[in-house]
């Protein structure tokens, strides 16, 4: 008799649905209140506050809404043992198109093409809805019908191409991995790792965004002069027209070694029309660079999917957790799928402490700015983002301590006044 390995599974997965939600609840309560938190009082306006209380709060609707659909969904296919059945029929479909469904890599490849379709069928609704609805309703989408429906194609044919290859590769590696399983495949993820983020920014990027030189000027030069105090080996200098489907904002780097660049959304120059706001900007994402935070986090992540590879290595060739699931077989693809199910508990401490680390590398950062004398311009240029992005303004302690990789607005600017009184004392 197999363990119920499946009905644990879902039962994780209704609680931390019952306990995110709650989470959500109190999000939204805060959301509801008609006053800005004391500290914000006189700094941000009564009408930017309207209007950021008024597009989080529809956020936060939509989000009960899409997570209600997205439980009971998940939760039916796993509960009814679709995913058995849609192997199955992929296999099927597999033979009648006269290939070799004994071929795991073929029939898998056969499998995942079938459940992008689905998901793509399954997502639309809610991303036409968030897109043209939610954000075009309070300024933010810059996108046409035709535009959005490009960019779906583009990540379609980006999927075709490039999942085939690694799919076939993880296949290939579990097959003939043996007791050193984990370590091929971390060492692939390694290797796979560093190549996207090598050809991500230089070929695939493009293909949505133009990314042009910064003009010469003033901004240009003192972005410079502050990379070259610091050090900084950088390359190129590019502002990306982020303005084309949104009005939110960024910044942003990226390169090895002493091959370093820096992007600006083009709507990041427009909203801080003071120069050193925005070099207050680059020397808070500078402050990652110099505090190694980046190589930090890679390094931690790299431990963690080292860790998950070690621990399917030990349920892999579990029968029973396959029998629980309703397969004869143990496909490879769905041993993965059924792993990254059963760790789901797991899975969310791990991201909790991943956001309380990167919360500490965020006041970090703003520290590191401050320390080079742009603590004004830092503060004025987080109070106008906040203003320009409309995001929430009272936020609940619970939530954010969850959720947010970054730290709330509040908590940034008590903390460089924090620092200040430090230094005065």
């Amino acid at each position: 008799m197999a363990l119920p390995y499946l009905e644990a599974v879902l039962c994780f997965m209704i609680l931390m649905y019952i306990f995110e939600t709650y989470l959500d609840i109190r999000q939204h309560r805060a959301l509801k209140l008609p006053t800005l938190p004391k500290p914000l009082l006189g700094v941000i306006s009564d009408e930017k506050f309207e209007r950021s209380r008024a597009y989080s709060l529809d956020k936060s609707y939509f989000h009960f809404v899409h997570e209600a659909v997205t439980i009971l969904m998940d939760t039916t296919i796993l509960y009814y043992r679709v995913l058995p059945w849609f192997w199955k029929k992929s296999g099927e479909l597999v033979t009648n198109v006269g290939l070799n469904a004994e071929n795991e890599i073929i029939h898998t490849l056969a499998f995942l093409a079938g459940a992008m379709v689905w998901s793509q069928i399954t997502d639309l609704p809610f991303s036409l809805y968030s897109t043209f609805v939610i954000e075009a309703r309070h300024g933010f989408n810059k996108q046409t019908i035709w535009l959005f429906i490009r960019d779906m194609i583009k990540g379609i044919l980006l999927s075709m191409i490039l999942g085939p290859p690694i799919v076939a590769a993880i296949i290939y590696i579990v097959q003939i991995g043996g007791p050193y399983l984990a370590i091929y495949l971390w060492g692939f993820m390694f290797v796979l790792a560093l190549l996207m983020m090598t050809i991500y920014p230089i070929v695939i990027a493009p293909l949505f965004n133009k990314f042009t030189p910064l003009p010469e000027g003033v901004l240009r030069e003192k972005i410079e002069k502050l990379a070259a105090s610091l050090k900084f080996p950088l390359k190129k200098l590019f502002v990306v027209d982020g303005s084309t489907r949104s009005s939110h904002s960024n910044a942003y780097m990226y390169g090895f070694f002493k091959n370093k660049r820096i992007v600006l959304y083009d709507t990041l120059i427009q909203q801080c029309s003071n120069e050193d706001e925005i070099v207050s900007v680059i020397a808070h994402e500078l402050g990652h660079w110099k505090l190694n935070h980046t190589v930090y986090s890679f390094v931690a992540v790299q431990l963690l999917m080292f860790l998950q590879f070690g621990g399917y290595t030990l349920v892999r060739n579990s029968k029973d957790l396959f029998e629980s699931f309703g397969f004869e077989d143990q496909p490879i693809i769905i041993g993965l799928i059924i792993f990254q199910h059963t760790i789901i508990p797991i899975q969310h401490l791990l991201s909790f402490c991943l956001n309380l680390v990167s919360r500490a590398f965020e006041f970090q950062a703003d520290a590191f700015a401050k320390n080079l004398g742009y603590a004004p311009q830092l503060r004025a240029a987080l109070v106008k983002l906040q203003e320009e992005n409309l995001s929430a303004m009272n936020t609940d302690p619970w939530y954010s301590a969850y959720h947010y990789s970054h730290p709330p607005l509040v908590e940034r600017l008590q903390a460089l006044e924090d620092s200040d009184s430090k230094k005065e004392d």
